[in-house]
């Protein structure tokens, strides 16, 4: 391999002192930090949800019942 490894040698590091130490001022501040929203996000509709939901509780109830009937033999299939 002749790639070098990505860390510096800890010999050849500026301003390090024995021991793995770093003197005061030895390291730059720590940069600025942006987060959030600049703006507030709009509240989603609840409408589309709920609608699924309501869909969804249909037409499970309707298999159930589908299936319910061919169990008892009530549909003549």
């Amino acid at each position: 391999m002749s790639a070098k490894p990505p860390d510096p040698e800890p010999d050849a590091t500026a301003d390090l002192e024995p021991g793995g130490g770093v003197p005061p001022g030895g390291t730059p501040p720590d940069s600025g930090q942006t987060s959030g929203l600049s703006h507030p996000q709009p509240m989603p509709s609840k409408a589309v949800p709920v609608t699924t939901l309501v869909v969804v509780a249909i037409l499970t109830l309707m298999v159930a019942a589908l299936i319910f009937a061919l169990a008892f033999g009530w549909l003549g299939v």
